[in-house]
């Protein structure tokens, strides 16, 4: 008998969900069905994303150029924050290195020693090809360079409802089913409390074996049917509003998202072919939301479209995020907000994660949903720190910035933080989605400099260590011009109208 799947909730999150299992348990083994409410609509907080939404994509079988060109899209080499580390701070994070290791020990390390020898001055970004290419606009997969210059990767930026879109046509032509209609409640079995049904407007109840909450904030299914409580993160990471705004396109058609830090919280910048996606992301007891519109709409770089949307949030994860026979993703099983541009990328392993641990038949052994639970629980503490870590270290002047200077921060992320300051050493715990160089660009980039650095690091003779690195700037600089602009690029290889 086919195990029957529903998906509660459309949007990005519910018809990745359903794309994927459409590709990976396919009919006549597994039946799926989607509701979703059109009345109710989506919440679309960030349009930008991280590299592996590559792999998700080329799983489905999604050829690059037809999938940017269906969403609007353009390519990310990374984040750029201004104001952060201090009001007239500007760094990069971007999606590579800054080379690759001297006598097995990170770059950063022997940058760390040349700078206090006085023979660097310049950011560690100058190092990091993303930084580079971002600085002039440029961009091509690396596939388009060779050697050091090669080793990076890149992301997207798109309108996630044309995502969504392109994925329910996907899924559809598969055999997913879709319902339109309004969730009213969950029958659940009285011995198990399992869910059996849902019970939809008109009269109508689908029965599942499974069920995949992909409702929102709401959390319809394991948040209020489950009573599965909610585990608040507001006293690490306070922001609990979002103005999301659309503007015409103007100005420079970035390869990267700007992060600009202003007295309260910080706003994005996300360039897509037909717009570019603004919002602010700030405290409410901090800033009124008339301060905060008002904030947004005089840092536009272009023409307002339509009125600017107010979402209010908590920042936290439910306990659990599988119970019973019912599974949350995306915004159901928590939030955390949109600065390193991890929310598709939850969505995305927390699918995986599923796909690969759930059975074909039967109810999932208790082991099974333990282990799922353990590790996504550890997939977003980690993401939680690095979060936390942008703030934290601030130097900013502000009574907000100030206030988030002098927390308590999780002992996980004070460990962090104290050993970077003895030995520019960056303990990596499991489920990290953030690598080394990660933490790197934004420790160094905010002006975290730490005290020493990796003894080894002082093997190399000084002057052979400056010969690597002006190599690498070299490198970096010769191959910079075999890369096209982005505009030049997107327009060549997947312009929206040429679709």
């Amino acid at each position: 008998m086919a195990q029957q799947v529903l998906i509660a909730g459309g949007g990005s999150a519910g018809w990745m969900a359903a794309a994927l299992f459409a590709r990976l348990r396919p009919a006549p083994d597994t039946q799926i069905t989607l509701v979703e409410s059109e009345a109710i609509g989506t919440i679309g907080v960030g349009e930008a994303t991280v590299p592996i939404l590559q792999d998700f994509n080329r799983l489905l079988g999604l050829h690059e150029p037809d999938f940017v060109a269906a969403t609007q899209g353009s390519f990310k080499l990374g984040i750029e924050f201004v104001g952060w580390g201090a009001t007239d701070n500007r760094h990069f994070h971007g999606f590579g290195d800054f080379g690759p290791p001297i006598e097995g020990i990170a770059p950063h390390h022997h940058w760390h020693r040349l700078r206090a020898a006085g023979r660097i001055t310049d950011p560690i970004d100058d190092w990091s090809m993303p930084a580079c290419a971002a600085a002039e606009d440029r961009f091509a997969p690396p596939e388009a360079l060779r050697g050091e210059a090669a080793q990076y990767r890149y992301a997207y930026h798109f309108d996630a409802g044309l995502y969504a879109r392109l994925l329910r046509g996907y899924a559809e032509a598969r055999g997913v089913t879709r319902i339109e209609g309004r969730i009213l409640h969950a029958d659940r079995d009285p011995e198990t409390g399992d869910l059996t049904a849902l019970q939809l407007d008109g009269d109508r109840r689908i029965e599942a074996d499974l069920f995949i909450d992909c409702t929102g904030f709401a959390s319809r299914l394991l948040g209020d049917a489950l009573d599965t409580k909610f585990v608040d993160w507001s006293h690490w990471l306070p922001a609990d509003r979002a103005l999301a705004q659309g503007c015409t396109r103007a100005g420079r058609f970035t390869p990267f998202t700007r992060s600009t830090a202003h007295a309260v919280g910080w706003q994005w910048r996300i360039p897509l072919q037909h717009r570019t996606g603004n919002g602010l992301v700030y405290s409410s007891a901090y800033l009124p939301d008339d301060e905060a519109a008002a904030q947004l709409a005089a840092n536009l770089d272009g023409d307002a479209i339509g009125d600017p949307r107010l979402l209010r949030f908590t920042t936290g994860r439910r306990e659990r995020f599988w119970a019973h026979n019912v599974v949350a993703i995306g915004l159901a099983a928590g939030f955390l907000e949109p600065l390193e541009s991890t929310s598709l990328q939850l969505v995305q392993t927390g699918l995986a994660r599923l796909a690969e641990l759930l059975p074909s038949a039967g109810r999932a052994d208790p082991a099974i949903v333990a282990e799922y639970n353990r590790e996504t629980i550890g997939e977003y503490a980690r993401i939680r720190d690095f979060l936390i870590a942008h703030y934290c270290i601030s130097r900013r002047p502000e009574p907000f910035w100030r206030d988030m200077a002098a927390m308590a921060v999780p002992d996980s992320l004070a460990h962090k933080l104290a050993l970077w300051d003895a030995s520019a050493r960056v303990p990596l715990y499991e489920l990290e989605s953030h690598g080394e160089a990660s933490w790197v660009a934004v420790l160094l980039g905010q002006g975290r400099m730490p005290r020493g650095h990796d003894p080894a690091a002082d093997r190399p003779a000084l002057d052979a260590l400056q010969h690597a690195f002006d190599a690498r700037r070299a490198a970096l600089t010769t191959a910079l011009p075999r890369l096209p602009a982005h505009d030049h690029f997107v327009a060549r290889t997947c312009r929206a109208d040429a679709a």
